[in-house]
C-alpha cells in the first residue's frame, strides 16, 4: 500500500542513542533508545511503509521520519478500570454539590 501527500500517516525515528541519554535515569531506561512516533500528513509525493518520509504535524512542525502507518488509529487508552473506583456510583461523587 502506498501512501500519497496529504494522507494522515505515522512515522518513527529514534531521538536520542542510549549513550545520550540524561545519567539520571533509571538502568533499564538508560539502555534503550528514545524513540518517538508522531502523526501528520505526508509531504512526499508518494511513498510506502519504511520509507524515509516527511511529515506537517496538525500543529504545523514538519518531522521526519520511517513510515510506519497509513491511516494509523488512535490506540491510546486510560488502562484497565480500577475495581474501587467502579464501585463508586456518580451520586456520591457529587454528593457534596446537590447537598450544597
Amino acid at each position: 500500500m502506498k501512501a500519497k501527500k496529504g494522507d494522515w500517516v505515522q512515522i518513527h525515528f529514534v531521538a536520542l542513542k542510549p549513550q545520550e541519554r540524561s545519567e539520571h535515569l533509571p538502568e533499564d531506561t538508560k539502555k534503550v533508545p528514545f524513540e518517538i512516533r508522531i502523526k501528520g500528513f505526508l509531504q512526499n509525493d508518494q511513498a510506502s511503509i519504511g520509507d524515509l518520509v516527511v511529515i506537517k504535524t496538525p500543529i504545523g512542525r514538519i518531522v521526519e521520519g520511517d513510515l510506519e502507518k497509513i491511516n494509523p488509529e488512535y490506540e491510546h487508552n486510560f488502562g484497565e478500570p480500577i475495581a474501587e473506583l467502579l464501585e463508586i456510583t456518580m451520586d456520591s461523587l457529587f454528593e457534596g454539590d446537590r447537598n450544597g
